[in-house]
């Protein structure tokens, strides 16, 4: 049995218009790469290799440009569209013929992860087909989010979709691990009074089953959503910052997919020779040295 992996990159990215009017928020720069990459090595991270991309029709095509079918970097992209912003737990529907039975892994395509041990945290999740896993992490603003509420021992009573007064400051991140039933929970799911198919109602439905764990990702571990400019703005500082201190680059597919031996160093001498000499070109040679 594989873990596959979806990367939703749809919706209609309103709090970031007009920015979003002529591209999706998944193309904008974080930095030195397209905000797509972040999620998609995460994926990679987690030691998934066959991948779902879900976009609406008006961006798909752009997607296939930045990415094609994901063979130069050892990976198999897939791609489905979206007709309209139907809510997150959607994309096990619009994915079903993709998973085929499997188990898999859910990333949001605005979210970035980084931090020490992440890759273990992530293959560890990915390797455990039985467990359903969320990631909760300590944020200042809960009530945009979904929130998860705790008793003394630390054990989840309850998640609640972006409350009034939220139970904790601890919220779910866009990343989800799911097993091979996932599907069949998502198509019972009744639409929310958004009018959306909610991954919080399927995470409960999870919970009420004794059946969902919930990571706690700690300090050493960031994680940022970019669903607003200033959050936008805060993450291409943050990768800015970290990149130019460490001397190292955060969601850089082809360092992945080497370091996962997925690709050789031939493999990666005819990407470079493919790439325009640049920054990130040359970071990518320094692997081969």
């Amino acid at each position: 049995m594989i873990r596959k992996g979806i990367l939703l990159a749809g919706g209609l990215n309103t709090r970031l218009f007009p920015i979003t009017k002529s591209v999706s928020k998944h193309l904008l720069p974080i930095y030195d790469k397209p905000l797509i990459y972040y999620p998609l090595s995460c994926l990679m991270l987690a030691n998934i290799r066959d991948i779902l991309i879900i976009s609406n029709e008006s961006n798909l095509s752009y997607y296939k440009i930045l990415l094609g079918d994901g063979s130069d970097i050892g990976i198999n992209l897939t791609y489905e569209i979206q007709s309209q912003a139907n809510g997150i737990a959607e994309s096990f529907l619009i994915g079903k013929n993709f998973l085929n039975n499997s188990p898999v892994a859910l990333i949001l395509g605005d979210n970035i992860f980084y931090g020490n041990n992440l890759s273990n945290i992530f293959k560890d999740n990915s390797s455990n087909f039985d467990v359903n896993t969320i990631f909760a992490y300590k944020v200042s603003n809960p009530n945009q989010f979904g929130v998860v509420e705790f008793d003394s021992n630390f054990k989840v009573k309850s998640i609640e979709e972006k409350p009034i007064k939220p139970r904790s400051n601890y919220v779910v991140t866009g990343l989800y691990f799911y097993d091979n039933k996932v599907v069949d929970i998502a198509s019972e799911l009744k639409p929310s009074s958004r009018n959306e198919l909610e991954i919080t109602d399927l995470n409960n439905i999870y919970l009420s089953k004794n059946n969902l764990k919930v990571h706690l990702l700690g300090r050493g571990i960031s994680w940022l959503d970019c669903g607003t400019p200033d959050l936008l703005l805060q993450a291409q500082s943050f990768v800015q910052t970290i990149q130019n201190r460490q001397s190292i680059k955060i969601a850089c597919i082809e360092e992945i997919a080497f370091n996962n031996k997925w690709i050789s160093k031939d493999d990666l001498a005819s990407l470079i020779f493919k790439y325009p000499k640049n920054e990130y070109s040359e970071y990518i040679k320094d692997l081969i040295k």
